[in-house]
Parts: C-alpha cells; sequence; structure tokens
C-alpha cells in the first residue's frame, strides 16, 4: 500500500500549469487572456500602472511580444502608452487568470509572503473570492468577475434619456 506524499514530496506547484492550460483555453476561443498580478519589489511591471499592489495585464499573443509561460516566470514585452517594456512576473504572484469578454478563469491564493502586509491580501479588495466544492474542499473560484485595476468609485451616471424624437423648430 502506498502513503500520500508528504507535503515537502508533492512536487512542483500546479499554477504555472494551469495559467498555460487557461491561456490556452482563451486563445483557442478566441477570448482575451489577462493576467491579475500582485507587485511587490520581485515584479517586473509599469509601476505607474499598479493601483492597490495589483495590475491587470493582457497577455494576448496579439497584445505582447516573445511570450514565454514558465514554470518560475512570465515573461514578454509590451508596450504601454507606447513605449515597449519588458514585464517579468514571478508565476507565484499571480492571483488570477480570465477571459476579458466573459470573466472565466481561475483566481490564486495572494502570495504568502505578502497576504500579510498588502491591500490585496483581503480578497474583497481584489474582487477576487473562492468557491466550495462538492467535497468542501476550498478551491480557487471558476469565476473571476471583479477584477479591476481602477478606484473604487462608482461608474458616472448616463446621460438622461432626450424624451423622444428630436424636432426642429421654425423661427421667423
Amino acid at each position: 500500500m502506498t502513503k500520500p506524499p508528504a507535503p515537502d514530496e508533492q512536487g512542483s506547484s500546479t499554477r504555472p500549469y494551469l495559467i498555460r492550460a487557461l491561456h490556452d483555453w482563451c486563445t483557442d476561443n478566441g477570448f482575451t487572456p489577462y493576467l491579475a498580478v500582485y507587485v511587490t519589489a520581485g515584479v517586473q511591471v509599469p509601476m505607474e500602472y499598479v493601483k492597490n499592489n495589483e495590475i491587470v495585464l493582457n497577455v494576448g499573443f496579439e497584445a505582447t511580444s516573445g511570450l514565454q509561460l514558465g514554470n518560475e516566470f512570465i515573461e514578454f514585452k509590451a508596450r504601454f502608452g507606447g513605449v515597449s517594456r519588458e514585464i517579468v512576473v514571478p508565476v507565484d504572484h499571480v492571483v488570477a487568470i480570465y477571459a476579458r469578454e466573459n470573466g472565466q478563469g481561475m483566481a490564486f491564493p495572494v502570495p504568502t509572503d505578502a497576504a500579510a502586509s498588502g491591500p490585496a491580501a483581503d480578497p474583497a479588495k481584489t474582487g477576487l473570492r473562492l468557491a466550495r466544492s462538492a467535497d468542501d474542499e476550498v478551491e480557487t473560484a471558476a469565476s473571476v468577475t471583479a477584477v479591476t485595476t481602477a478606484d473604487d468609485s462608482p461608474p458616472p451616471e448616463p446621460p438622461a434619456p432626450g424624451g423622444g424624437r428630436p424636432a426642429l423648430k421654425r423661427v421667423k
């Protein structure tokens, strides 16, 4: 009879494999894959686009150059404000990958070294949520619908309708 592996013998992380699988699924179905990344000193992204220690990156092939989804790092070049930038993201800092068009994807836990200190440590602040499986084990969410990099301000009100068909008045 075989016994389960010890915690230090469980093998490599499943996160990079799930990220690659969901990236493939997005591109195969014509969706735009987005990565939500928890930003610390070890993450190389344009800091002017980081809000609340988080940045959302379009990692579709049309938005990136030289995309490499490795086991330790995600690396690519992308343009921000017309300037080409080298992006390097440790895989353990990816907190979600999802399709822009429908929000389907997967959320991951915030890195353990950042969980105690950053604003993204609270899932309610990042819009990420966990779902329970039928076995009541905590799993990552299958649908991420509220990952944003904007402030939490409400959207502007749409203009009031004009009230009907426009008309011209003849003036003499």
